[in-house]
C-alpha cells in the first residue's frame, strides 16, 4: 500500500515558526516554514516621543493601544526620554482603549487600566463596536492611535467620522529578514505547485511576501498557483482584509484567531484532517 502524502503547508510565520511547524507535522502536515518579517523598534523617534509629550501636557483625552508590543515599546521611547513615570502619571487621567488582551498584560505590569477593550477576534471594527457600546462620545477630541505596522486608514477614517482628531503613533516597523534565502525559495515552491496551502499570521506579512514575490519577479506565478488550487488561509478578519485588497481568494480563516486553529482549518481545506489536532 502507497503512503498516504502529508500535505504541505507553508507558514510566513517569524516570531513563533518552530511552534508553527511543530503544529503542523503534529496535525498530520508537512511543514515549509518562510519566515517574512523582523520587527525593529525604531531607535529615533520624534514623532513618537512628541505624542509622549503631548501625553503628559493633557492633550490626548483618549489612547488607543494596538499591540502589546507597541505598548511597550511606547514606553521604551519614554524611558529614552527620562519622562517614563510622567507618561504613567499622564496615562491614568485618559480614556485607554486596547485593541486585545496584549496591551492589557503590559498596561497592568505598570499599574494601568484600560476602560475600553475591544472584544474577539479583536480587530480595529471590535474596537469601534467597544466605543459605540461604551457610547463614549470622540467628537472634536484628539486621540493618540499607536500603530501597529503599516497605517490602518480605514480605521482612522472610522475615527474621524466619529469627530476624532487622530494622531498616528509609530513606535516600531516591520521589515523584511535578513536572510530572505527560506522566503524566496518558499516562494518558489508555491509557484511550482508543491504546496498545498499558504498559511498567513499577520497582514504585515501578506505585504512582505508580496514584496518578495514582486522582486524575484514570481508574483505572477504565485497568483497562478492560487488560482491553480493552492489554498490561502488567514489567521483572522484583519490578515483577510489585507489578503482581499490584494485580490486574493480567503479559503479559510482561523476561529478563534490561534495557530492551532489556522492549521486545523488549513487541513480541512485541504482534506487531510488530523482528528488528533492540538491547539496552541
Amino acid at each position: 500500500m502507497s503512503e498516504i502524502r502529508r500535505p504541505i503547508l507553508c507558514s510566513f510565520e517569524s516570531r513563533r515558526a518552530s511552534e508553527m511547524a511543530s503544529l503542523i507535522e503534529r496535525q498530520g502536515g508537512t511543514a515549509l516554514i518562510a519566515p517574512s518579517m523582523r520587527e525593529l523598534p525604531i531607535e529615533e523617534n520624534p514623532v513618537a516621543l512628541e505624542a509622549i509629550r503631548r501625553i503628559i501636557n493633557g492633550e490626548f483625552p483618549c489612547i488607543v493601544l494596538m499591540t502589546g508590543v507597541g505598548t511597550e515599546a511606547l514606553f521604551d521611547v519614554a524611558r529614552s526620554a527620562s519622562v517614563y513615570e510622567s507618561l504613567l502619571a499622564a496615562m491614568q487621567k485618559c480614556t485607554i482603549i486596547v485593541r486585545g488582551p496584549k496591551p492589557v498584560a503590559v498596561l497592568g505590569k505598570v499599574g494601568l487600566k484600560y476602560d475600553i477593550r475591544a472584544p474577539e477576534p479583536n480587530t480595529w471594527q471590535e474596537i469601534l463596536t467597544a466605543i459605540d457600546a461604551a457610547s463614549l462620545d470622540l467628537q472634536g477630541k484628539a486621540v493618540a492611535v499607536q500603530e501597529y505596522g503599516l497605517p490602518n486608514q480605514r480605521f482612522y477614517a472610522a475615527l474621524e467620522a466619529r469627530g476624532a482628531v487622530i494622531t498616528r503613533v509609530p513606535v516600531y516597523r516591520w521589515a523584511l529578514p535578513e536572510d530572505l534565502n527560506p522566503l524566496k525559495q518558499a516562494i518558489q515552491q508555491v509557484v511550482a505547485g508543491r504546496v498545498d496551502a499558504m498559511l498567513f499570521t499577520s497582514a504585515n506579512q501578506v505585504t512582505n511576501v508580496l514584496s518578495v514575490a514582486r522582486e524575484a519577479g514570481a508574483e505572477e506565478g504565485l497568483r497562478k498557483a492560487v488560482a491553480q488550487g493552492t489554498k490561502v488561509i488567514s489567521i483572522g478578519p484583519t490578515c483577510t482584509e489585507a489578503l482581499q485588497d490584494q485580490n486574493f481568494p480567503v479559503h479559510g480563516e482561523a476561529s478563534p484567531p490561534k495557530m492551532g486553529q489556522l492549521v486545523r482549518v488549513a487541513l480541512e481545506v485541504v482534506g487531510a484532517v488530523n482528528s488528533d489536532t492540538e491547539s496552541d
